[in-house]
């Protein structure tokens, strides 16, 4: 059986270029850059690069960039897109949750829940974790933003997501977040690209700040900086606070 993040992105890719939470591209590119002292001759993997936005942003800029997505939609956009541009990125379907890359990356993105926080399992996710360090090289780094757990003890996710809707976006609605699980259950309502009204039973998993140290640790990371992520403008100055909906991790080995 399907899980709710495949079925999501079936055939939903010229629209998903059109959320709100994917218009912050360029300012997150500049901070990346920044972290790799602008070096490039470093390998980047964006791990679920979805229709590729960060790897073509990162490719023009001059990176040789790896992107690796679970859905063929979203990657034959990417393909579509860097082609126009001629750009030459390797794009690949690969489940996050079992790559085959070992020691091959000086970087690894993974922006805008790229599959972790999406898995059914805290197992699953924390797969996605391991797989993204062993494509690593030794002194790699690996930036990444997580749904922030701090949020929803203080906040409505459900009022959150109402007041970032857009019209002609995907909305969520019966949000009830378990404090026994940190996972935020809710119904995505959205169209695809082919104009068809879809209605998916999705479940999310919030992350606490001491929880990602505890796993990047044990996964052998000895610097690691948890900062709140804000839109299109990810900075070492944000210091995680509750009101963040999204924690950004900058993790070395």
């Amino acid at each position: 059986m399907k899980q709710w993040y495949e079925s999501l992105f079936e055939n939903y890719a010229d629209k998903y270029d059109k959320e709100v939470y994917v218009q912050g591209t360029l300012g997150e590119c500049d901070f990346i850059e920044k972290e790799i002292n602008r070096n490039k001759s470093l390998k980047i993997i964006d791990i679920g690069c979805g229709t590729g936005r960060h790897s073509i942003e990162l490719s023009k800029r001059g990176y040789k960039v790896t992107g690796i997505d679970l859905s063929e939609s979203q990657l034959a956009s990417a393909k579509k897109k860097a082609e126009k541009l001629n750009l030459k990125i390797d794009f690949k379907r690969h489940d996050a949750r079992n790559l085959p890359f070992e020691r091959e990356f000086d970087l690894a993105i993974m922006l805008c829940e790229g599959g972790f926080s999406l898995m059914e399992t805290d197992e699953m996710n924390f797969e996605i974790l391991k797989n993204a360090t062993k494509a690593l090289k030794n002194k790699g780094k690996f930036i990444f933003t997580t749904l922030n757990g701090l949020f929803p003890l203080f906040h409505s996710v459900k009022e959150f997501y109402e007041s970032a809707a857009k019209e002609g976006n995907s909305a969520c609605k019966n949000c009830s977040f378990d404090l026994m699980t940190f996972r935020d259950h809710n119904t995505v309502v959205f169209e695809d690209d082919a104009g068809i009204k879809k209605e998916l039973t999705c479940n999310e998993r919030y992350y606490a700040p001491s929880e990602l140290t505890w796993l990047l640790k044990t996964l052998g990371y000895e610097k690691i900086d948890i900062l709140g992520a804000k839109l299109g403008a990810f900075s070492r100055n944000d210091k995680l606070t509750i009101d963040d909906f999204e924690i950004l991790v900058v993790a070395e080995k």
